[in-house]
């Protein structure tokens, strides 16, 4: 197994590959530039943690992600463990000040229930809930929680890959016909 399988996906093509590291390189330098004035500790904990994010949310939208984590030995748990082990929330509020224990559990815990109702939401409605919890999570974590200012991408950028880009299914996957009306 390569290393683009295990960060990808195996069979990502060359296009997907290229796209995944370009998002992960410029997400990482984005972090960065934004924390520049930090420690050098922060920064390189802000870096890894731009890396993974930026570039998992582009990963887990690609066709061949679709394919890996959607695979019909994979149910809810597996999901939902994928968003659990996504501890990076309290990774920052290790080491970034201003980035509190309280801020690093509502968000969390936010992604985490909201997980947890994408995918019990029937399949047909996944969509629109996964945008629907994105979108109000995005307000909550921008607007009501307290992060530093170059941590702002932090939130949302999270829901996205953890919601939108890998619990939601590739297009055409799920049977989204139209119940007739009675």
């Amino acid at each position: 197994m390569t290393i683009t399988d295990r960060l990808i996906a195996p069979n990502a093509t060359r296009s997907e590959a290229a796209l995944c590291y370009s998002a992960a390189v410029v997400g990482a330098a984005t972090a960065g530039l934004l924390a520049r004035s930090s420690s050098a500790l922060v920064i390189i904990v802000v870096v890894v943690v731009g890396f993974d994010l930026f570039g998992g949310a582009v990963v887990n939208a690609t066709a061949s992600a679709k394919r890996w984590f959607h695979r019909p030995s994979l149910d809810a748990r597996h999901h939902l463990a994928f968003v659990a082990i996504h501890g990076q929330p309290f990774l920052l509020a290790l080491v970034v000040p201003g980035f509190g224990w309280s801020t690093a559990a509502a968000i969390y815990g936010l992604v985490l229930a909201a997980a947890v109702v994408v995918t019990s939401t029937p399949k047909r409605l996944r969509t629109p809930v996964a945008f629907a919890a994105t979108v109000f999570g995005t307000a909550i974590t921008t607007a009501v929680l307290t992060v530093p200012t170059f941590l702002l991408w932090f939130g949302p950028v999270l829901l996205i890959k953890l919601l939108l880009a890998h619990l939601l299914p590739e297009p055409g996957a799920v049977d989204d016909r139209v119940p007739t009306p009675r």
